[in-house]
């Protein structure tokens, strides 16, 4: 899913690489899910954007951490993938995947300053990649 508009921009913090400074839910309904989160968890969002399947919600728990709620993708089933801050995706992918990962998304540009991928670790874990 790329978006290339210039109010789609991320600078990322140096200090936090290791840290889980996103997190994606994966939601049935996203609207019902947002409302849930705003309401017991005290999270905050920002207006939504279009993605390829539906609206995604952009939301902030911390001054440092956040992530976004989104529709299923195809087959998925609801939950969430835990994105970890690192200084270079395609880098951590590929150590990821010679360490015995299991490609699920090859690094993908997301928007200016972000690239993602997501592996499968060993033990059937999805765990996301974010950075340059």
């Amino acid at each position: 899913m790329a978006d290339d508009s210039p109010e789609r921009k991320h600078e990322f913090t140096d200090g936090l690489y290791g840290w889980i400074t996103h997190t994606d839910l994966a939601s049935q309904d996203p609207a019902a899910t947002k409302a849930w989160c705003a309401k017991v968890l005290g999270w905050t969002f920002k207006p939504p954007f279009a993605g390829p399947a539906g609206d995604i919600h952009l939301f902030t728990y911390s001054s440092q951490g956040g992530g976004g709620i989104r529709p299923l993708s195809g087959p998925e089933v609801p939950g969430s993938i835990p994105y970890i801050h690192v200084p270079d995706t395609a880098a951590a992918y590929a150590r990821a995947l010679e360490e015995g990962a299991e490609a699920m998304m090859s690094p993908t540009r997301v928007m200016e300053g972000v690239s993602v991928a997501i592996v499968r670790a060993p033990g059937g874990v999805p765990i996301g990649f974010s950075g340059p």
